[in-house]
């Protein structure tokens, strides 16, 4: 099977899922404590000259003068220097990783969950701690998988959450958004196999891409900083806001090229 007859996928998130402290209080609204928790893929076309182009800039900013006395590009920091990361590089190397990226033909969806509601839900007696975490995780990833599995094989690379890879929890994940599908569209859907495959961004280039387009996204919402957006704006595909219920009460505003998305139409997140 060539790379140009699959489908190559990279999951990561921002954010976090942190709601309580000590004693059970809330931290909503604290310093390092986001509003909101995304999840995201990207769908990367040409995935080998992809790599090869994000390992070539890296090399050249390593070895780069202007940039040697930065700390984030010496080895032992363990950041820029041992692979992209947005919200450790500095702006420098962010601006070239971004103008790569415009380049190429990447799609991405990001589901969103705001975590306001998140808290509500969590006080209701959902599942409590890392369990209740991760099933907030695998609903986001069944729902962004929800289209995009029956046209062809999938390789499905998931940056790693905490110690444990949950492979099978994962792929359990996959095959629920196959299924919705094929109850949705039973003459369309075929069984293509997904392969699920945990890994860290410093193994996996892709998984730095995912990682940039989320940063810009949460720039937006939760700074309302939107030139990071609007650079690779062409490259998001569908953003999910399932908690912004103005208009709709079901689903929440969903973003697209019928419904771009701009810094004005965000409802405000708030702690």
């Amino acid at each position: 099977m060539t790379e140009a007859e699959t489908n190559y996928f990279f999951v990561d998130e921002a954010g976090d899922l942190t709601l309580f402290g000590r004693r059970g209080k809330c931290l909503l609204g604290t310093h390092g404590v986001s509003g909101c928790f995304m999840v995201g893929l990207a769908h990367v076309l040409q995935v080998s000259k992809v790599g090869a182009e994000m390992l070539a800039l890296h090399r050249r900013l390593l070895a780069d003068a202007y940039l040697s006395s930065i700390p984030s590009m010496h080895p032992d920091a363990a950041k820029t220097a041992r692979c992209f990361h947005a919200k450790d590089d500095c702006p420098e190397v962010r601006m070239q990783v971004f103008k790569l990226l415009a380049e190429h033909d990447i799609k991405v969806q990001v589901a969103i969950r705001r975590k306001r509601p998140l808290l509500e839900e969590a006080r209701a007696g959902r599942p409590k701690g890392r369990r209740w975490e991760n099933k907030v995780y695998d609903d986001l990833v069944k729902t962004l998988f929800r289209d995009s599995l029956h046209k062809a094989p999938s390789i499905i690379y998931f940056a790693r959450r905490g110690k444990s890879a949950r492979e099978e929890t994962l792929r359990q994940a996959i095959e629920r958004a196959k299924e919705n599908f094929r109850r949705r569209f039973p003459q369309a859907a075929t069984d293509q196999p997904a392969d699920v495959i945990p890994s860290v961004p410093s193994q996996i280039v892709g998984l730095q891409v995912i990682d940039y387009f989320l940063w810009a996204l949460q720039r937006l919402y939760e700074r309302g900083e939107d030139r990071y957006f609007n650079f690779l704006r062409d490259h998001y595909r569908l953003i999910m806001d399932f908690d912004d219920k103005r208009n709709k009460k079901r689903y929440g505003e969903w973003y697209s090229d019928q419904n771009p998305l701009t810094k004005q139409k965000i409802q405000p997140v708030t702690g």
